[in-house]
């Protein structure tokens, strides 16, 4: 039961870190998508997840990565949030992709329109001593739309394979 529920957290624990990483720093390391990829594959093994969907997560998680990439290459998104995206498409694969793009585009929108919307206004001194929340307030930044993308993958998944997996061990406890 321990096991199943450190195996059920490991995911949702990687989005708020990697959230809380954007929020305070504007980057999304490499080391923390490469901990995504591992756990990931790690589980996939754990909850003998066929081969086939394995396959077609990582085919996902690839032309996520190629489209990720070229919204940072027109400046629209961060080069970590590519990668993060790509490693949630790992986890959730093709049959959720649509929920999370819809979640990751309508939480993303709402950031970008909120943090837009703050920076029009004067930041308080006290406020500006507080180096990312100065750096959040600059206008020249971009947003940390590492949040919108780890908040809408934890929304999606309840739904993916490896949730599902761990949820009847849980209940049966």
């Amino acid at each position: 039961m321990l096991l199943s529920t450190l195996a059920l957290l490991v995911f949702p624990a990687i989005m708020i870190y990697a959230a809380a990483s954007d929020l305070l720093t504007m980057k999304i390391t490499n080391i923390l998508v490469l901990v995504l990829i591992v756990a990931f594959f790690i589980l996939a093994v754990v909850v003998q997840m066929p081969l086939s969907e394995i396959i077609s997560n990582l085919i996902c998680a690839v032309v996520i990565l190629a489209i990720a990439f070229a919204f940072f290459a027109f400046g629209w998104i961060g080069g970590g949030d590519a990668k993060l995206a790509a490693g949630i498409g790992l986890w959730l694969g093709t049959g959720l992709m649509l929920h999370f793009a819809v979640y990751a585009g309508l939480l993303g929108g709402a950031l970008t329109l909120f943090i837009l919307a703050i920076r029009r206004w004067p930041l308080p001194e006290a406020l500006r001593r507080i180096a990312w929340v100065d750096q959040l307030h600059d206008a020249k930044k971009g947003v940390p739309y590492g949040i919108a993308l780890a908040v809408a993958a934890v929304i999606v998944y309840p739904m993916s394979t490896i949730y599902l997996h761990f949820i009847p061990a849980l209940q049966a406890s």
